[in-house]
């Protein structure tokens, strides 16, 4: 990962990377029968960087552990949770107290249910948040300017959650990421059960996140959409990344891309083969130490069982696979 310390924005300037994760690993410790504990993994091994001024998509299947991904960033995780690995924010160690200083502030996530919002408030107390008496009037405008960019009108900031629609709940979340000049957006599934016209529309808020100098990380199950608005796609399987590549490797029947699962994602699409590929992803007690992609890879070899392949950097991106050079 030394090598992808930097990486050039679309203005052509050379950057470091807004949040590195090094070889991060997430575990929950529960009790069986009999007070016996036992450890669940969820995340594995796991690297990613995101850069101001680009969108990142993290994509894998629901229920995968990528929500996690987002609160350990948020340092939002339950009491039982065990982590090991490494993360820094603009270039220090992003401990649980920097991550508490930095929350709600710096630091934003858009999560994936309007539920979110508190169904007692008002809509522009939520968005506003706690600030000093002196600072209000100034956050008050703050937001009245965020709500006109994205058409919600005046009487929407008197209003309580419910009486908003799914597509004003979701532009309210989206602008209490603008209240503070988030520099790391997370947005978490964003966009399910949205229409295309919605869909659209919210995919292009986090892009206009990014243009204005954000780093935005989207985690998300539907590769359509990350294509979409991505720069770069992490693709997320089994608790580990796979590999990132950049949005124009997805092109023809997936020759740019560098992992089997990647390309097997690629050619399931609609507008491609249409081809699925056999097998599930693995759950924890079907893991055999090796490649988490070993029971379903057509260019599997003994190596690939005995051992987590290390992640390389090949073409401009990253794969973590022993057979790809």
């Amino acid at each position: 990962m030394n090598d992808q310390a930097k990486t050039t924005t679309e203005k052509g300037k050379r950057t470091e990377a807004l949040l590195k994760v090094r070889d991060f690993s997430l575990s929950f410790f529960q009790y069986a029968s009999g007070l016996r504990q036992t450890e669940l993994k969820i995340i594995s091994n796991m690297s990613l960087e995101a850069y101001s001024g680009e969108v990142l998509a993290v994509v894998g299947s629901s229920g995968s552990g990528k929500s996690l991904l987002a609160h350990a960033i948020l340092g939002i995780l339950p009491s039982n949770a065990s982590v090991s690995g490494n993360m820094e924010y603009n270039g220090q160690n992003l401990t649980q107290k920097r991550k508490e200083e930095l929350r709600g502030k710096e630091i934003v996530l858009i999560p994936q249910s309007t539920t979110y919002l508190d169904p007692l408030m008002r809509v522009s107390s939520q968005v506003i948040g706690s600030v000093e008496k002196r600072d209000r009037e100034e956050m008050k405008n703050r937001q009245r300017d965020i709500f006109q960019r994205y058409d919600l009108k005046s009487d929407v900031e008197k209003m309580l959650p419910h009486e908003l629609s799914g597509g004003m709940a979701r532009r309210v979340l989206v602008s209490t990421a603008l209240m503070n000049s988030a520099k790391l957006i997370i947005a978490d599934e964003p966009t399910p059960g949205l229409d295309e016209r919605n869909l659209n529309e919210t995919l292009g808020y986090f892009r206009d996140m990014a243009k204005k100098g954000s780093a935005v990380i989207l985690i998300t199950h539907d590769i359509e959409a990350a294509l979409k608005i991505s720069d770069r796609i992490a693709i997320f399987y089994a608790g580990t990344i796979l590999e990132e590549a950049k949005i124009e490797d997805f092109t023809n029947d997936g020759e740019y891309l560098r992992h089997q699962y990647t390309r097997a994602l690629w050619n399931a699409l609609p507008r491609n083969r249409f081809k699925a590929i056999e097998g599930h992803q693995p759950i924890q007690d079907e893991l055999n130490g090796g490649c988490v992609f070993y029971q379903r890879c057509s260019i599997r070899s003994d190596i690939c069982s005995k051992g987590v392949p290390q992640i390389k950097r090949i073409n401009g991106g990253m794969v973590r696979c022993n057979n790809v050079s």
